[in-house]
């Protein structure tokens, strides 16, 4: 899952990123809200952690530009304790969350895959595709009931794949998914080759169909 930090306080950025990717999230950070308009017109994430004071612009403009784009991104705000008129302003402008500081880090990750779950999978703890069962919560996979071992890349890609069941998703989306500003540096996709071929391989191990079908010239699809 990826997460888009938009904070200008850097030490505060340091120890979410740092825990958040312990919690197996791709993290990208924008300090500005130049940067941040940037990111979000050019990429997708499951879920932004939205400072609202920036120094360089309100993070209410950039919430109301992202919404006016049809961004489908789950949006926590970051608020200064007693900001009461940026929390009203902001859960109508379509925030799914906020979160004042000072906050717990356990806490920002227990929302975060809250508006994940809401966001993608109905609020669900579980989510299923035939014999694959997920538990979100516990970040295991088990197919007819049997667990299977996936590396945390292997997890985030068949999450990212139920998540868009029956459509084709480009190499390029896959990339940006598992490795986030570090998919820019690459020239090849071999990574995501190697990826799709383990995944591959451990579901249809443990009595899995393959759902996961090569599109060729485009990309993947996850269908039955």
């Amino acid at each position: 899952m990826k997460i888009l930090i938009i904070e200008d306080e850097k030490q505060l950025v340091k120890s979410m990123a740092q825990f958040l990717r312990q919690e197996s999230y791709v993290c990208e950070v924008a300090y500005t809200a130049s940067e941040a308009n940037e990111k979000i017109l050019l990429f997708d994430y499951d879920c932004i952690l939205l400072d609202i004071s920036l120094p360089d612009g309100n993070g209410l403009k950039i919430l109301e530009k992202l919404r006016e784009n049809h961004k489908a991104d789950g949006v926590i705000m970051i608020t200064a304790k007693g900001s009461f008129d940026d929390r009203i302003a902001g859960l109508n402008l379509g925030a799914d969350d906020y979160l004042p500081k000072p906050f717990y880090l356990p806490e920002l990750s227990a929302r975060i895959s809250a508006v994940i779950r809401r966001k993608r999978f109905d609020g669900n703890n579980k989510i299923s595709f035939h014999e694959i069962e997920v538990d979100l919560l516990g970040k295991t996979v088990s197919v007819s009931g049997k667990g299977i071992e996936l590396t945390r890349k292997e997890y985030d890609l068949l999450i990212f794949l139920i998540a868009n069941k029956n459509r084709v998703v480009s190499k390029n989306a896959i990339a940006e998914h598992l490795s986030g500003d570090d998919a820019e540096l690459m020239d090849k996709f071999d990574f995501i080759y190697s990826h799709i071929k383990n995944l591959k391989k451990k579901l249809t191990e443990s009595g899995c169909e393959d759902y996961i079908k090569t599109i060729y010239g485009l990309g993947y699809k996850f269908t039955a």
